[in-house]
C-alpha cells in the first residue's frame, strides 16, 4: 500500500523536536501536514534566496522599461536578456510548451497572457508581469502590477490596489508558523468581497524552491483550519488573482497554445505574488 502524502514521518533514531511534536499533534487531528521532504534545508533556503535576488532585479527592470507604446514582447526580450547576462534561467521558456521568458497580463487576462510583438501597450492599461527565475537549479517566483502611463480608471487602479491588499493580508496571516493555507485564504476573500471583487478558485499559489511548481497547493479562499499546516522551513508563493467582476474565468479562444486564461465575463483581473520561505517567526519574503 502506498503511503498517503500526508504524513509527518519520523526517520529510525531521530530524536523529537518541539516542531516534530507540533505537526505530529496536527496530524492526530487529522489536519493535512506537509510531508518532510517540503521542509527546506538551511542551504537550499540561501539558493532560493538568491534566486529571489535576481528576481526582483529583473521585476526592477520591467518597472523601468513599462510605458505606452511598447509591445509585452519588448518586455520578454528584456526578461530573457537580463536573466540570462546575470546567471539565470527564465523558469517559464519553454516549459510545457509555454513559449516565452515570463508572462504578461494585460486588463482581463487574468495569468499566462503570452508576450507578442503585436501587443502594444496603452496609455491606461493594467499589466501582470510574472517571473520566475532559477539560478543554480533553485527557483523564485514573483509577479507585479504595472499602471501604463501611471494612471487608469478609478475602477481598475481600486482593483489593482486591493489586490496588493490581499497579498499583505495573507502575508499578516503568516506572521506566525503553524498556520493552514485556509486561514490565509478564509482572510483574502473576505477583503476582495468586502470590496465588492472576486477571487479566482480555479488557479493559486504553490509551493516552489527546488522545483517550479511543488506542493501546496496555496488557493486563496476557503475556510480556516483547512488546506496544509505551513511550518518552518516550507517555501511557498502567495498570489491572488482578483477580478473586478465574477471568478469565473476560461481558456483564451483566440490563443492558439491554450496558456492564456481570461476573465469570462471580460473584466479585469489583478494579481501579485511574492516567494516566502515560513521561519520560526513567520514569514520572510524571498522576491521583494
Amino acid at each position: 500500500m502506498a503511503r498517503k502524502r500526508n504524513v509527518w514521518e519520523i526517520p529510525v533514531g531521530h530524536e523529537l523536536t518541539e516542531m516534530d511534536r507540533r505537526i505530529l499533534e496536527f496530524q492526530e487531528r487529522g489536519k493535512l501536514v506537509p510531508t518532510r521532504d517540503l521542509i527546506k534545508t538551511p542551504e537550499q533556503i540561501a539558493g532560493i534566496r538568491k534566486a529571489g535576488v535576481l528576481n526582483t532585479d529583473v521585476l526592477d527592470k520591467v518597472q523601468e522599461m513599462i510605458r505606452p507604446g511598447i509591445s509585452t514582447l519588448d518586455i520578454d526580450k528584456l526578461v530573457y536578456e537580463y536573466t540570462t547576462q546575470h546567471g539565470g534561467i527564465p523558469a517559464p521558456l519553454n516549459y510545457e510548451g509555454f513559449p516565452n521568458s515570463c508572462c504578461t497580463s494585460i486588463n482581463d487576462v487574468v495569468c499566462h497572457g503570452i508576450p507578442r510583438a503585436d501587443d502594444i501597450l496603452e496609455e491606461g492599461d493594467i499589466i501582470n508581469v510574472d517571473c520566475t527565475t532559477i539560478v543554480d537549479g533553485y527557483f523564485a517566483d514573483a509577479s507585479r502590477m504595472f499602471v501604463v502611463g501611471g494612471k487608469t480608471q478609478p475602477r481598475w487602479q481600486k482593483l489593482v490596489d486591493v489586490a496588493w491588499e490581499c497579498l499583505k493580508i495573507g502575508e499578516e496571516v503568516c506572521a506566525k508558523p503553524y498556520v493552514f493555507v485556509g486561514d490565509l485564504g478564509n482572510a483574502i476573500a473576505k477583503h476582495a468581497h468586502k470590496n465588492h471583487m472576486s477571487v479566482v478558485r480555479d488557479l493559486c499559489g504553490h509551493g516552489v524552491g527546488l522545483e517550479f511548481h511543488e506542493q501546496p497547493d496555496v488557493e486563496h479562499f476557503g475556510h480556516k483550519g483547512t488546506g496544509m499546516l505551513l511550518v518552518p522551513g516550507m517555501t511557498f508563493t502567495i498570489e491572488p488573482m482578483i477580478n473586478l467582476g465574477h471568478w469565473q474565468v476560461c481558456v483564451d479562444d483566440d490563443d492558439p497554445t491554450g496558456w492564456v486564461i481570461v476573465t469570462e465575463d471580460y473584466e479585469p483581473s489583478a494579481q501579485w505574488e511574492h516567494t516566502y520561505v515560513m521561519t520560526e517567526n513567520g514569514v520572510e519574503v524571498l522576491t521583494h
